[in-house]
């Protein structure tokens, strides 16, 4: 079977509107969501330039957070028509927050406040669509190895892995993926923000 790959914006509801109707029209009736585009964009609340650029911290709150809130009202939507599964279950909803929403470093102001929104809305999206049949999760990852961490100096992602009690290394993508698979199929983990990180707490810096 085909896997059709669309490019959107997560901000725009007409974007997100258009994939969930073609991955209905693909795959059948929407039963789960994971929600995964996000941005970086660190700077210090006072930087040698001035202060924290505004807008660049828009950007981040409107991503992250916004166009994660704008993925999930719409998927939840669509999934709240469909015919209950086992236990009432209509889907599952899958955030990614991030460990800079507990651990959030020097610079980070931005992106742990948007990961920080993520992590908040989890529980009182799960209390609300309970009554609809879904359930709502975050993971909350550590450092792992995405294309943007892997093209790093090897010294500077040496000192991204150092602080990491066991395993030392950065996450796979198939650990990430094993958690999600992990969610979905298992109805007691609801409302919860899962920390994935192997033990690791960030520094401030």
């Amino acid at each position: 079977m085909s896997r059709a790959v669309l490019t959107l914006d997560v901000c725009q509801e007409s974007d997100v509107a258009a994939a969930i109707q073609a991955a209905e029209r693909e795959l059948g009736p929407l039963r789960g969501v994971v929600t995964c585009a996000g941005v970086l964009g660190g700077a210090r609340v006072v930087g040698r330039d001035g202060p924290h650029d505004l807008a660049q911290f828009e950007r981040v709150i409107r991503v992250n957070l916004v166009g994660t809130f704008n993925v999930v009202r719409l998927a939840a939507a669509a999934m709240s028509v469909h015919e209950p599964l086992a236990d009432g279950e209509r889907g599952v909803i899958v955030m990614t927050a991030s460990i800079a929403a507990f651990d959030g470093q020097v610079g980070q102001a931005a992106y742990a406040a948007s990961k920080g929104g993520v992590a908040s809305m989890t529980l009182p999206i799960a209390r609300e669509l309970a009554k609809l049949g879904m359930r709502a999760v975050s993971i909350a990852p550590g450092v792992f190895a995405t294309p943007m961490i892997l093209s790093l100096p090897d010294e500077q992602q040496a000192a991204l892995t150092a602080p990491i009690p066991f395993p030392r290394r950065f996450g796979n993508p198939e650990e990430f993926a094993n958690l999600v698979e992990q969610i979905l199929t298992n109805r007691m983990l609801n409302g919860t923000t899962i920390r994935l990180d192997g033990g690791l707490r960030m520094p401030p810096k």
